[in-house]
C-alpha cells in the first residue's frame, strides 16, 4: 500500500507541475465560470474538513453537469472521508465513463484518507491534461482497500 502511496504523488506532482496550457478538448474554459467556481468551493471545503458542504456543491455541479467527471471523481474521495468505499468506487466508475477527452489544469491536490485523490482546478484556466489517468488510479487505490485483508492491531 505504501507503494501505491509513492506512486499518488508522483501522479499528483505531474498533474500540479507538468502541465501547459492550451488545447481544444473539453475542458474548464466549455463548462463556463459559475461551474469553474463551484467546483473550486467546493474543493476548498473538502480540504478544510467541510464535507458535506462540499458535497452538497458537487451534486449541485452534477444537476447543471451530469456528465462532469471532475464532479463524479471528488465525490467519489468524500466517500472514501465516509469509509462508503463501494459507494465511492460507484462515483469513480462514472467519471471514468465521461472523462474520454477531458482535460484540466490543477493547482492542489488532496490525498483523501490516504486513498482516493481530489482535484481543485485553476479557475477558467484549464490544460492538456487527460482526467482519465488519475481516474483510474483512484479506482485501482479503491479496489485495493476493498479487497485488502482487514489491519491487525
Amino acid at each position: 500500500m505504501r507503494k501505491m502511496m509513492w506512486k499518488t504523488v508522483a501522479v499528483a506532482a505531474a498533474v500540479i507541475w507538468g502541465f501547459s496550457l492550451g488545447g481544444d478538448s473539453r475542458g474548464w474554459a466549455q463548462d463556463g465560470p459559475k461551474l469553474t467556481r463551484m467546483m473550486v468551493q467546493s474543493y476548498d471545503l473538502l480540504e478544510a474538513g467541510k464535507i458535506e458542504e462540499a458535497r452538497k456543491i458537487y451534486e449541485q455541479v452534477l444537476k447543471e453537469d451530469p456528465a462532469n467527471p471532475l464532479a463524479w471523481n471528488n465525490l467519489g474521495a468524500i466517500m472514501v472521508t465516509k469509509g462508503k468505499d463501494a459507494e465511492a468506487l460507484s462515483y469513480l466508475q462514472k467519471a471514468l465513463a465521461h472523462a474520454k477527452g477531458y482535460r484540466l489544469k490543477v493547482n492542489r491536490v488532496c490525498a483523501v484518507n490516504g486513498i482516493c485523490l481530489a482535484f481543485r482546478p485553476l479557475q477558467e484556466v484549464y490544460g492538456n491534461q487527460e482526467l482519465a489517468p488519475l481516474i483510474r488510479l483512484n479506482i485501482q487505490m479503491v479496489k485495493g482497500k476493498i479487497t485488502a485483508p482487514p489491519r491487525k492491531n
